[in-house]
């Protein structure tokens, strides 16, 4: 239960009642929902709210809301946002998993999302964990700030050299894509992936790099895709994952897959915290000392399985990936303008660009609202009502 929680009230005669139900990062994104006539009860507090302090939040009339990942949007409150009258639903989130989309649209109720701000934010951070898992910096700036540092040896602290060596991606989407061109560009490592569906721009650009790098005298760098995850596991130095949460990926990595990577291997993952058996790489942890993981997210946040906080050749970080001024801030203004356009009657955007909707005068129009087909919901500059 929540012991404080602290409501905001800004613009109180607003028209339309929005509930957000954690304070957001910026000025800009309080600007367009109070452009738009909405009154906005924010929770200022810092611990995380339970269903029961959110659909009291609603009170009688909700029009909109703005919820965070950590949050269960399901059947139970998304029924009592449509009795409060909800009209749209909007995650500060690119992903959605929390969400029941299948009663979300059964109640008539647009789901946004706030893709396309995330993406580098994301993918730099998977990088700085490779590195730091793989070169041992959590291990060696724990030893340091404990005084036990006496000088350079030649044996303290040594790593894995990641150039040249084999990445594996698991979810090759926009940010398992970017992170891939910044370890296969910068480290020039060969490039493994696997997705259901093959990312032909990923892979032409690897081509395009690796003649690039034939043409100066220098070995060519591969990018493959592969049949299984299984294949990738056992090819690969390091293996990144960037795939979505659903019931195929949840304990995608587990005992037997963890079984299959090579001993020195690093295991990053910067996606969704159930996509690993967190109690399983405990354990791997703990027989293979010379495997590495670098994680952002766990599998029961903000708990970590039993003694992951205790291992050395981890790398923990409290879900951070995504946490720049301007990822953030715009991951807000994206969260306001899908609720702003949709109770103003706007159509839905119509392209994965939504740069636009970060300039001073955005479109009218929302963002990205994932159920915004199965709702046939307008989109904008078509007239048409498919998206």
């Amino acid at each position: 239960m929540n012991t404080a929680v602290h409501w905001d009230i800004i613009n109180p005669e607003g028209k339309f009642r929005v509930v957000v139900t954690k304070q957001l990062p910026g000025e800009r994104w309080l600007q367009i929902l109070t452009g738009a006539g909405c009154r906005v009860a924010m929770d200022t507090g810092e611990n995380r709210l339970d269903a029961a302090a959110i659909e009291a939040a609603f009170g009688r009339r909700c029009d909109a809301a703005i919820g965070q990942l950590t949050e269960a949007w399901d059947s139970r409150l998304l029924r009592a946002f449509k009795k409060a009258g909800g009209r749209v639903y909007s995650n500060y989130a690119v992903g959605f998993n929390n969400v029941d989309i299948t009663t979300a649209t059964a109640y008539g109720i647009p789901v946004g999302n706030t893709p396309g701000v995330l993406t580098e934010a994301t993918a730099e951070m998977a990088v700085a964990l490779t590195f730091a898992a793989a070169r041992r910096l959590g291990e060696a700036e724990r030893y340091l700030r404990a005084g036990r540092f006496r000088g350079w040896l030649p044996s303290l602290f040594t790593g894995r050299r990641i150039g040249g060596k084999t990445l594996g991606i698991i979810g090759a989407g926009r940010i398992g894509e970017a992170y891939a061109r910044m370890m296969v560009e910068g480290c020039k490592m060969n490039l493994l992936y696997y997705d259901i569906h093959p990312n032909r721009r990923l892979s032409e650009t690897i081509a395009r790099y690796a003649a690039y790098l034939k043409a100066r005298g220098l070995p060519p760098v591969t990018c493959r895709r592969t049949a299984t995850v299984e294949e990738l596991l056992q090819q690969a130095d390091v293996v990144s994952l960037h795939t979505v949460l659903d019931d195929n990926t949840h304990h995608l990595i587990n005992a037997e897959r963890l079984g299959l990577m090579k001993k020195n291997a690093v295991l990053i993952n910067t996606s969704r915290g159930p996509v690993i058996d967190e109690t399983a790489l405990v354990h791997h942890l703990q027989t293979h000392p010379d495997f590495r993981a670098g994680l952002d997210v766990f599998e029961n946040e903000p708990r970590l399985a039993p003694g992951l906080e205790m291992r050395g050749n981890a790398v923990l970080l409290p879900h951070i990936a995504s946490a720049t001024r301007w990822t953030r801030e715009g991951m807000a203004v994206l969260a306001a303008c899908n609720v702003a356009a949709l109770i103003s009657g706007y159509p839905v955007w119509n392209a994965a660009d939504v740069s636009p909707f970060l300039t001073d005068d955005p479109p009218p129009a929302a963002p990205s609202i994932v159920n915004a087909r199965d709702l046939q919901l307008p989109v904008y500059g078509t007239g048409d009502r498919s998206s």
